[in-house]
């Protein structure tokens, strides 16, 4: 990462001076865990250094960080929750030697994670079609009974949401 601006490092750095300790010790309090809110104020911060330019435009600087902590708290929870599920599938396979290794099982879940967040900016009707194509193997024609459309409808919104997918794939 090229280094910031000098105004935006000194931004950077009156920020982090003035709100890191409230925040580390609102998340320890959050969390329980000291080690956890460390790692969750650090990534905090570390989004707020990918948009430089919110340096001079936060107003209410400690809701701006609260609400960015949430939400990677949130992030971080869904994760977890998707790599549960993948986890439980794949103990629910019939047990083979030479089962995927940690890293191939860290990567499924990361391309789940995108998946999961490309999914999330379709509409509620796209992601319904996908999900009951994908996963249950519903035909188009059940899908667009249930979902009140068309066969060819149904069929854009499968594209619709493989191109999300393919897009978070690149990404």
């Amino acid at each position: 990462m090229a280094a910031l601006e000098p105004t935006l490092q000194q931004h950077a750095h009156a920020l982090y001076s003035a709100h890191h300790g409230w925040l580390f010790a609102w998340l320890r309090r959050k969390l329980g865990c000291s080690h956890q809110a460390a790692d969750v104020a650090h990534d905090t911060f570390v989004r707020l250094l990918g948009s430089p330019g919110l340096f001079s435009t936060v107003q209410e600087p400690r809701a701006y960080l609260v609400t960015t902590a949430k939400r990677l708290l949130i992030d971080e929870a869904r994760r977890q929750q998707i790599e549960s599920a993948y986890l439980q599938a794949l103990a629910a396979v019939a047990p083979r030697e030479g089962g995927p290794s940690a890293e191939q099982v860290a990567q499924t879940v990361q391309a789940l994670v995108r998946i999961e967040a490309a999914l999330q900016d379709l509409s509620d009707k796209a992601r319904r079609a996908f999900l009951m194509h994908y996963l249950e193997g519903a035909p188009h024609g059940e899908i667009a009974a249930v979902l009140g459309v068309s066969s060819r409808m149904v069929h854009k919104y499968l594209v619709q949401a493989l191109v999300c997918c393919h897009q978070a794939a690149d990404a």
